[in-house]
């Protein structure tokens, strides 16, 4: 890879001879502007005003225009002697976590090629004590006319650079947020859960540019002289009217949409509300089969019942109780008619001891 800027990084009293490359390529599909009569390729030229003539890139430098229109000339050479510290140096300022940078601030991704052999254990030093640390670097570097701010942070075994924007060049959210006020229930927030995790994570290498990919049928289509193929059939939109409504029909064609991929989708039942569903059907049939092959005992809920139901129990015991006598009185009738007989045959032996005592 083809290096744009050479310099070094500044770690302390350490410096790193490193070549700076892009990391990151586009492929997107570029046009020419043409002349729609016969195809044309439409140029820009660059003419110098004050000779009218076209002039190639050799000729064209740097130059500032100050306010009353006169040009100053700023050579690479003036650049390369900046009275600032950054101006062929990577100076690193301070270590921070990773989350500390606001996404909104990153730019452009650089690698950072350790220029020549000894530059091999310097950078492997700053690597593995970035890896250590879980941190990332925050520095200053000058490119293309001007200080920039950057973060260093570890890939694979490189050390990429983000370009960052200075904080004060990130605008405030204000106004763009509703100010109507919303009232969101938990309902829809447990459906918007739901599809968020029907939805699921996906593969980023797995994602590519299908508008490049349709792009390139049209452009093959058109060179050989065929009909380029037709659009689908836009999807059905309309007005929402109902979120709840879109968010059950985003769910289902969300799990139809894993099944039918081979992708196993887990049916989860979703909460009505805050109270739980009243009836599912392998509940009931367990509830009820349960009910069913309970035998029938004293329920022990009436053994802690509250004071309230003390009165049933002292009706219950004294019904009891009162049965235990009528069977205790009518065993005792007939028990004493036994024994009554028993003593009328009894007594004469009793006279008779009494009378060989005396």
């Amino acid at each position: 890879m083809r290096s744009i800027w050479n310099g070094a990084i500044s770690f302390g009293l350490v410096s790193i001879p490193i070549k700076l490359v892009n990391a990151t390529e586009s492929h997107a599909i570029s046009f020419r502007q043409i002349h729609t009569e016969d195809n044309g390729r439409i140029r820009y030229r660059k003419v110098c005003e004050l000779e009218e003539r076209e002039v190639s890139q050799a000729e064209i430098g740097k130059g500032y225009e100050d306010a009353d229109g006169t040009i100053v000339p700023i050579t690479d050479e003036d650049l390369s002697h900046l009275p600032i510290p950054t101006a062929r140096t990577i100076d690193i300022v301070a270590f921070v976590p990773a989350d500390r940078i606001d996404p909104l601030q990153m730019g452009a991704a650089y690698y950072l090629a350790a220029g020549g052999a000894p530059a091999a254990k310097p950078y492997t030093l700053l690597r593995e004590a970035l890896k250590r640390s879980n941190k990332v670097a925050i520095a200053k570097y000058a490119l293309r006319g001007r200080e920039r701010l950057g973060m260093l942070r570890v890939v694979g075994e490189a050390i990429a650079m983000h370009g960052l924007l200075w904080p004060d060049e990130v605008r405030a959210p204000e106004g763009v947020a509703p100010d109507t006020d919303v009232t969101i229930r938990d309902k829809e927030l447990d459906l918007a859960d739901a599809l968020m995790d029907t939805l699921g994570e996906v593969d980023l290498d797995d994602l590519h540019d299908e508008y490049r990919e349709a792009l390139e049928e049209v452009i093959a289509a058109k060179a050989s002289g065929e009909a380029p193929p037709e659009s689908p059939a836009p999807a059905a939109g309309g007005k929402v009217l109902d979120l709840m409504a879109a968010l059950e029909n985003s769910v289902r064609a969300a799990r139809e949409s894993r099944t039918g991929s081979g992708e196993e989708a887990e049916v989860t039942h979703l909460p009505r509300g805050r109270t739980a569903p009243k009836e599912t059907g392998g509940k009931k049939s367990t509830a009820t089969s349960a009910k069913k092959q309970t035998p029938k005992k004293t329920a022990p809920a009436r053994k802690t019942t509250s004071k309230a139901g003390e009165p049933a129990k002292k009706t219950a015991a004294a019904k009891s109780t009162a049965t235990a006598k009528r069977t205790a009185t009518t065993k005792g009738t007939a028990g004493a008619t036994k024994s009554a007989a028993a003593t009328k045959k009894a007594t004469p032996k009793k006279t008779a001891s009494r009378k060989r005592s005396a």
